[in-house]
Order: structure tokens, then C-alpha cells, then sequence
């Protein structure tokens, strides 16, 4: 059934695939080098810190679409 599928993606380690990893990669050279910008420019602040801890959850996520979902 689809449930168990998904939830079978979802708590199951994956491992990378070919050219996965550049992709992982450059996401997180892209975010990082926000995070720097979001840290030079904002005060230092509840938001600042959240705006940083969303960052990097928008990392996780972008990273866990190609690892669930990329079919190669």
C-alpha cells in the first residue's frame, strides 16, 4: 500500500546515488553562503537565529526531495 511505501522512504537510509552528491553539495554551498549574508546584515536577534535554523531545515529538506524522490 502507498502508507508503507512512504513511510518505508521515508525512515530508510539513501545511500547516494551518481551525481547526487554534487547536488548536495551545492546546496549547501549556496545556503552557507546566505547564512554568512544573513548573519552580516541582521542584528543579532531571535530572528536572526531563527532565519539561520530555517536555513538549514530548507537544506534538509531540498537534500531528503533528491534522496526520496530522484530516480537516476
Amino acid at each position: 500500500d502507498n502508507e508503507k511505501k512512504d513511510l518505508e522512504n521515508r525512515f530508510t537510509n539513501h545511500e547516494p546515488k551518481l551525481g547526487q552528491g554534487m547536488k548536495y553539495e551545492t546546496i549547501r554551498a549556496e545556503a552557507k553562503e546566505l547564512a554568512f549574508k544573513i548573519k552580516a546584515m541582521t542584528p543579532a536577534s531571535r530572528e536572526q537565529s531563527l532565519a539561520i535554523t530555517h536555513l538549514e531545515e530548507v537544506v534538509f529538506w531540498a537534500n531528503a526531495a533528491i534522496a526520496r524522490n530522484e530516480s537516476l
